[in-house]
């Protein structure tokens, strides 16, 4: 992130971001020449993934402008095993206040809240009823999640079962093995029922791009789903070996763009997994900017898939603030 092509002063005033609503992604006919002629030149992508983070990037007022627009970007996301209620009325509760009220008020900020709250499709009628009063939508990961390898009708149902206890996102998981035996058809028609499936729902498609093999795999699965009618695409469940990466994200987000400059539809972009530091949030916010523009600089088109990442956020805005680092547990998740 260059120092001032980046700059994003702290204003006064609320930051939650302007009540903007993209019209939604109708998709289109599967076009096959698009999708096979989709190449990745990996050691090209490689190099320019490793500028962005070597480069200087944003201080001071302009670095905590760039970290609070980040937290409207975050996903809070629980999917443990041992998830409870308790633990999700908690976490709406970071969600609706993620920064300490001195710390806002130190920076001269209000009604920061994170962009959505993401459970298991059986927490989310608590996460609605914890969130009620607040505009903070609730995302349910769904379709037989992280595996995706449940009977198809049953991936369609828990779709609905989701949408009904008042979901408004849906995070889908694609069946791997039609990206790697290069069924690219079976792949787009799964996607089209998933996204008639969700309504009015927004529909994240979670490409699981550590399990798809290549960037060349990425770049036509990310080109057939948003063809299918994805409002994004995701690059994982968290729970894979390899998460979120800058090279995958370069690749989805060019294959964003140029669906955008085909169609003049814009696709939402999520990268989950592995980002749980201030720097590398602020790294994929350059990369975001300079690959799609300020537009998707919006928690319409962006989204961390985050947990651990809000705490550390804050802490940084502490030490902007008082000048010193504080301890961890001092900006619990919940």
């Amino acid at each position: 992130m260059q120092h001032e092509k980046h700059k994003a002063p702290v204003q006064t005033g609320s930051a939650q971001l302007p009540d903007v609503v993209e019209p939604r992604n109708p998709g289109m006919a599967l076009d096959m020449d698009w999708v096979r002629a989709a190449q990745a030149n990996t050691s090209a992508i490689e190099r320019r993934a490793g500028t962005i983070a070597a480069r200087r990037s944003v201080k001071k007022d302009h670095q905590a402008a760039w970290l609070l627009k980040a937290i409207t970007m975050i996903d809070l996301t629980t999917l443990a095993g041992d998830d409870t209620e308790e633990r999700v009325r908690r976490l709406c509760a970071k969600a609706a206040h993620p920064v300490r009220a001195d710390l806002l008020a130190a920076l001269g900020m209000q009604g920061i809240t994170t962009g959505a709250v993401c459970v298991y499709h059986d927490m989310v009628g608590a996460a609605v009823r914890y969130l009620e009063g607040t505009s903070i939508p609730v995302a349910a990961v769904s379709t037989g999640f992280p595996a995706g390898l449940s009977p198809f009708h049953l991936r369609v149902a828990e779709i609905g079962e989701s949408v009904r206890a008042g979901a408004r996102e849906i995070d889908i998981v694609i069946s791997r093995r039609h990206v790697l035996t290069g069924d690219w058809q079976a792949l787009y028609d799964e996607m089209k029922t998933f996204r008639e499936a969700c309504g009015d729902a927004h529909v994240k498609a979670i490409l699981a791009t550590g399990e798809l093999g290549t960037l060349r795999n990425v770049a036509r699965a990310s080109l057939v789903c948003m063809m299918a009618g994805a409002d994004f695409i995701k690059t994982s469940t968290g729970k894979e070996s390899v998460n979120a990466t800058l090279p995958v994200s370069l690749v989805m987000m060019r294959a964003i763009r140029e669906y955008h400059d085909r169609t003049g539809i814009k696709v939402g972009y999520k990268p989950a997994g592995g980002i749980s530091k201030a720097k590398d949030a602020l790294t994929y916010l350059a990369l975001v900017k300079e690959e799609l523009g300020d537009d998707w600089l919006d928690n319409h088109l962006f989204r961390f898939g985050a947990s651990s990442l809000l705490g550390d956020i804050e802490r940084q805005l502490e030490h902007h603030v008082t000048g010193h680092y504080s301890a961890g547990y001092r900006h619990a998740m919940s």
